[in-house]
């Protein structure tokens, strides 16, 4: 939670107060001569409370508010971000996962679950993918742009805080039950999903409504797929953009989406408080992908044809994601001072049983010709016998399993004292925090292969015992597809001790503790109309990382350390210009720490090759600038502008540091390394109105818009052997867009709702393929997805729904350099559903 517990209101905060207050006097008063029901739903009252929310905040903060049946407008938390300002989302097999903040990527921002930190279940990243969280179970998302003192300071972009139901938020029995069913245009699959939320107020002693209890429960089952070309950017361009590769894939899944809360409030007095919030999701996916590959004999261009060769491949596992939570804390006011206590515990895992990671069938009839068409979305120009099973053998078989766990425990205790300076009021808020992290990593591999050895023929290995017949694909013909159960029944009987793979096993397990104790002081004071707060934080962080190296075939226990110390001042100030603007300005420092990617303490040294993560890294450290001004204007109406910049030092990217170092004799030697400095500057306006003034049914009418405009440059180096010196240049930090921006267009009344949106961003660097050479970047293209929804009120508490997702069927498109160049195209086709909800509030 950030800011003052209990703001200070000076003669200017007061009359914003006042301001308010008058205005939604005025619009109960305008309710009484309408149906009750347009006053307490939809999406003008979404967007009312999250304004309310944002105005009165002590941080630059946007936020989505879930309506009064328990309804955010999107399918999953990240989706529900992309309406505000400064927010994209990055999608996986076409749906929301990743949320980027002012056009910077997710890695650099944290996530919080009623106050405590998220972990990340992916073994290399920090960023957490929203998608695991079904809307269902949030009652609103905020997302901080400028932290406060007492908050944790581990994000550049924002902080995003998810807070999920609570009895309270309800003056009396509220429930919502939602069943729908969804259809995927790529699949031509239905796909069920049901959902509930339940919330109530009991008396408890002598107490009067004073004990809540709040419960929420989603599942769905949904079936959805995509088809895939790549060449993952194995383009060579000093010999004239010639080609050695092309993959084509499709991708089946089966995804089981489920989650649940329980939480309860206490108060048995005006001064207590006591919260128990839990939290459980989970995300199974269940996927079947086939690929076929052609591997040139030599680079060639678009239009030639020359010999290559064919493999086939197959991968069939399952993964799961769990995110568990639970914070308890409570507060008691003692006169003019506030006690605030919480406790916390998270954890975050992916577990893949054993499975099929790839199964690899090799062309068996010698070199064929090929060639391609199109250096955008290859077409393959080839024979026949390519697509005839019988041309292919298997050759190798790897499977493997999984497990990281990802924990976080936290407590944190703040008190707060409230007093006047010279008949000015003022807050002091002072505490500390100590979180104890833990992330590890487990991987075994198995690989078979010589089959020949085991006994088995070259008849039995032959691609047509293992068919599922032809795969569907919507990029044009692919050929036969590999039968999983196939492939488990062939190598099932063989002794797997002996095609365990050490090397492959050992090298990917780890173990990184991170601890972290924080403390903190502020002070808010209100000098008339201005409000300003100030303060530091002091958080010192150590880390204690373990692994297992691997030099010239010999194992060896690789263990580092690393701690440092950061002092990080803030200043906040609001100044009301009256009672409807105000302009807000903010200076602040945060840090963030490397991905656990980056971190990675396991290395292989072969030779003069080496790669190694790089557990002495720095972590990034920014100094941030904030700007802006707000404007609230009548019902769900408010214009905003604002100007950041951010100053980046230690920046972190993938360098090859071969001839330097420990690394002189060596030929390639890859790792992260932190730069120099970097820079972020932006724009960042929004609008919203509900044009309730104008003459029916105009009066009906919505509108949300916001762009953010992003700019960032950041020096990379390099040893150039060649010419015994340093060499680099100026880039963009990756996942960063130039534009982000939505336009939401909705119309309401008191039985019809209807919203059409847009989310688009614009491309961004994903990755520095060459540091040297800017011609073998990877750059994700820009995306404009449009959606469009529609709800009805049969009676006062049955609704029915329509949503269409994705209706101009984007693509995801990375390429090489330039756009002309191929690395990944995607697509996966639009989605429908239409739904109950039956709700009581």
């Amino acid at each position: 939670m950030s800011g003052p517990k209990q703001p200070i209101k000076s003669r200017g905060f007061r009359i914003s107060l006042m301001a308010l207050a008058i205005s939604t006097c005025t619009q109960v008063w305008a309710a009484e001569t309408q149906p009750e029901v347009v006053e307490v739903i939809g999406q003008a009252a979404q967007l009312e409370k999250a304004l309310e929310e944002q105005r009165q905040s002590s941080s630059i903060k946007s936020v989505v508010h879930a309506d009064a049946i328990g309804q955010l407008p999107d399918d999953n938390a990240a989706e529900a971000l992309q309406r505000v300002p400064g927010l994209s989302v990055e999608r996986d097999q076409g749906e929301g996962r990743f949320v980027r903040v002012r056009g910077l990527g997710s890695d650099l921002n944290s996530v919080t679950i009623n106050g405590t930190l998220v972990p990340a279940p992916e073994d290399d990243r920090r960023a957490v993918a929203l998608d695991v969280l079904p809307s269902e179970l949030v009652q609103s998302l905020s997302v901080v742009k400028t932290l406060t003192p007492d908050m944790d300071a581990n994000s550049l972009g924002g902080t995003i805080e998810v807070e999920s139901l609570s009895g309270f938020d309800h003056d009396e029995l509220f429930y919502s039950l939602n069943a729908e069913g969804s259809y995927d245009d790529n699949t031509s699959q239905t796909s069920p999903k049901v959902s509930g939320s339940f919330s109530n107020r009991f008396s408890l002693g002598d107490g009067i409504d004073n004990f809540a209890v709040a419960a929420a429960v989603s599942w769905q089952d949904r079936d959805f797929g995509s088809d895939n070309v790549e060449t993952g950017g194995a383009w060579d361009f000093d010999n004239g953009a010639a080609l050695e590769e092309i993959a084509q894939r499709r991708y089946d899944i089966t995804r089981e989406r489920s989650g649940a809360g329980l939480n309860f409030d206490y108060r048995p007095d005006e001064d207590t408080e006591v919260y128990l919030r839990t939290l459980y999701s989970r995300f199974k996916d269940d996927e079947v992908r086939q690929a076929s590959i052609v591997e040139f004999a030599d680079p060639q261009q678009a239009g030639q044809i020359g010999e290559a060769e064919a493999v086939r491949e197959l991968k069939a596992r399952e993964d799961t994601q769990e995110v568990k939570s639970l914070v308890l804390g409570g507060k008691r006011r003692m006169g003019d001072w506030t006690l605030s206590a919480q406790g916390g515990y998270s954890q975050a895992s992916e577990k893949s049983p054993e499975g099929i990671a790839n199964a690899a069938f090799v062309g068996n009839t010698g070199d064929i010709d090929a060639g391609f068409s199109d250096t955008r979305k290859p077409q393959l120009n080839i024979g026949d016998s390519f697509y005839d099973p019988a041309s292919y053998t298997l050759e190798e078989v790897e499977w493997e399993k999984q497990t990281t766990t990802d924990t976080e425990r936290n407590i944190r205790i703040d008190l707060t004292r409230d007093f006047y300076v010279n008949n000015m009021p003022s807050q002091l808020q002072f505490g500390g925090k100590a979180s104890r992290r833990k992330k590890d990593n487990d991987l075994d591999v198995w690989i078979y292969e010589d089959f020949a050895d085991q006994g088995f023929t070259d008849e039995q290995l032959n691609m047509t015992n293992f068919t599922s017949g032809d795969v569907d694909s919507g990029l044009g013909r692919f050929g036969p597809g590999a039968s999983p159960e196939a492939v488990r029944n062939l190598i099932g009987g063989l002794d797997r001790d002996s095609f365990y793979a050490e090397e492959e096993s050992r090298i990917n397990d780890f173990d990184i503790n991170e601890d972290i104790n924080a403390g903190y002081i502020m002070n808010t004071l209100d000098i008339d109309a201005l409000r300003i707060i100030a303060g530091v934080r002091y958080e010192s962080t150590k880390l204690d990382a373990r692994g297992t190296g691997l030099t010239d075939g010999v194992f060896e226990q690789s263990n580092t350390t690393n701690g440092y110390h950061h002092w990080l001042p803030g200043l906040h100030a609001i100044y009301q210009l009256n009672a409807d603007t105000q302009i807000r300005a903010a200076w602040t420092n945060s840090v963030v720490r490397p991905t656990f990617g980056q971190l990675f303490p396991g290395f292989v040294l072969d030779g003069d090759e080496a790669e190694f993560g790089n557990p002495e890294l720095d972590p990034l450290e920014a100094r941030n600038f904030d700007l802006g001004i707000e404007h609230y204007m009548g019902r769900a109406g408010a214009v905003s502008a604002f100007v950041f910049y951010k100053d980046i030092e230690n920046f972190i990217y993938t360098a090859d540091v071969a001839g330097t170092g420990d690394y002189v004799g060596f030929d390639e030697a890859f790792t992260s390394v932190n730069g120099d400095k970097a820079e972020v500057y932006g724009l960042e306006l929004a609008y919203s109105q509900k044009f309730n003034w104008l003459p029916s049914p105009w009066n009906g009418l919505l509108l949300n818009a916001n762009s953010t405009f992003t700019r960032s440059k950041a020096r990379i180096d390099q040893f150039d052997q060649d010419l015994g010196a340093q060499r680099g240049r100026t880039i963009s930090l990756p996942g960063q867009s130039d534009v982000t921006g939505n336009l939401t267009l909705g119309w309401e009344n008191d039985k019809l709702s209807l919203r059409l949106s847009s989310n688009y961003k614009s491309d961004y660097l994903d990755e520095v393929g060459d540091v040297l050479d800017e011609r073998y970047d990877y750059q994700v293209d820009d995306q404009l997805f449009i959606d469009f929804s529609a709800s009805y009120f049969l009676t006062e508490s049955l609704q029915v729904f329509f949503e269409a997702q994705n209706l101009t069927d984007e693509s995801y498109y990375v390429y090489t350099g330039s756009r002309r160049f191929n690395a990944q195209y995607e697509e996966y086709g639009p989605t429908y559903k239409v739904g109950l909800t039956l709700s009581q509030f």
